[in-house]
């Protein structure tokens, strides 16, 4: 990369510093439907000089078999690395030409490509151009799957031996059995290895039409100038259907509790059950009281009886991961080998006398005070808020979701959480992974 390319990528994030969003309520989302059914959400905003978009696909990891899984993964990274003729370096090169930063996301649900321009004439049209043409004519270069296979395999091999590797993903696949959700989005050793270029191209043209698409936009562009630019990015997509629903996840129904062996001198433990979709009615409830049970650092309840009375952690946390369908609750913890018997028990009896009493009306004003002041740092840059753009598209959320997010935070009871907890969350029939049991054979 030259100075002149270097140059431009620093002025770009200067733009962006000097011109940082004001966070405020009353973001104002513009959506329509392209002319090839993808869904177009768009916020207008001439405070920086700079346009991010994201294209987002029902493409995640929950779209793989058993026998490709890692394909998903696999196909929207290399959807990057050749298009329309142009090698990995030449779409290196254009967009460091122009400061345009190329990026994307990917988890069980979504396959989601970013772009990020100057919003001036020269560089958003030699930006667009070559993502657009990532978007609607990726290669799939035989020798480039070649090399990325090779290290993912390594990759893999590596999170095999490593403790926190090896307890998410038995404790995926404990929670959901032979759900796509339980697969690993990196895939197998196994898997990758027999991922063919064919495979590639088949996964593209079913996932990745405009039919099901959200297209999210966020700058210096009028409704006519995002308009456009949604027309051209879908046009040339796939004329494939839009894909069917993710199947439904059924919790458990008994306890799984699986050790593992593994030299590491502490021991890693993962606990939890099946949470909440996007969307979901029980959402702030479950996630103003959760910030009180493990979400909210040094004073939530956990830290305080695991950490701070007893000293048997270093920090233990719990989250709930709403997806599109009943994504994970998770409560996770390291210690000493010798006291992970100990902190596993004291982090049930926490969580189930969480769960019989409820919360305290001081613990409740206290978590909504933090979650509410530290909302405008949610939306306090275009970045962000594009992720919220996209995220509202893609679960089909209300658009009104960012004015009225402190409302519902502040409208959650005491009651309302207890209730929540008691009917979602069912620790009998807990999962429990612990990686690092000196008793494992």
């Amino acid at each position: 990369m030259n100075l002149k390319h270097i140059k431009k990528i620093v002025a770009l994030n200067l733009v962006i510093l000097m011109f940082s969003i004001t966070a405020q309520a009353g973001v104002k989302i513009q959506q329509w439907q392209t002319s090839q059914g993808a869904e177009v959400y768009f916020v207008e905003n001439h405070d920086l000089p700079i346009v991010d978009v994201s294209v987002n696909f029902s493409a995640g990891s929950a779209r793989d078999s058993v026998e490709k899984s890692g394909l998903a993964g696999i196909t929207k990274y290399m959807m990057t690395l050749g298009a329309a003729g142009m090698t990995d370096e030449t779409i290196a090169n254009k967009m460091a030409d122009v400061g345009a930063i190329l990026s994307g996301d990917f988890d069980a649900d979504r396959a989601v490509l970013k772009l990020r321009t100057l919003s001036s004439a020269r560089e958003q049209t030699q930006a667009l151009d070559v993502f657009t043409k990532i978007l609607q004519q990726p290669d799939f270069p035989e020798a480039v799957l070649n090399r990325e296979k090779a290290r993912i395999v390594s990759s893999l091999q590596e999170a095999a031996t490593q403790p926190e590797s090896i307890a998410s993903k038995a404790f995926m696949a404990a929670l959901y059995g032979k759900h796509p959700y339980s697969l690993d989005e990196n895939g197998e050793v196994a898997s990758v290895s027999s991922i063919k270029r064919e495979d590639l191209q088949g996964f593209y043209n079913k996932f990745y039409g405009a039919k099901g698409a959200v297209i999210a936009m966020i700058g210096d562009l009028t409704h006519e100038q995002a308009n456009k630019i949604a027309e051209n990015i879908a046009s040339g997509m796939p004329k494939s259907a839009e894909p069917a629903a993710i199947p439904a996840v059924d919790p458990p129904t008994k306890a799984i509790e699986q050790r593992i062996a593994h030299p590491a001198s502490q021991s890693h433990i993962l606990v939890g059950y099946t949470g909440i979709k996007r969307g979901d009615l029980d959402l702030f409830p479950l996630y103003v009281g959760n910030y009180i049970l493990g979400g909210g650092g040094f004073v939530s309840r956990l830290t305080e009886e695991v950490r701070e009375k007893r000293g048997l952690v270093y920090s233990v946390y719990s989250y709930f991961m709403p997806m599109a369908e009943l994504g994970p609750f998770q409560i996770g913890l390291q210690t000493k080998k010798e006291q992970a018997d100990e902190a596993l028990k004291l982090v049930r009896e926490t969580v189930n006398k969480f769960i019989e009493n409820g919360v305290t009306d001081a613990e409740l004003k206290a978590a909504k005070a933090n979650i509410i002041g530290g909302f405008p740092m949610r939306i306090d840059s275009n970045s962000k808020i594009l992720d919220y753009l996209a995220m509202i598209g893609f679960y089909k959320l209300p658009l009104n979701y960012l004015d009225e997010y402190n409302n519902n935070v502040a409208k959650v009871t005491t009651a309302q959480i207890k209730d929540a907890f008691k009917r979602r969350i069912k620790p009998d029939d807990f999962v429990t992974i612990v990686v690092g049991d000196p008793d494992a054979k």
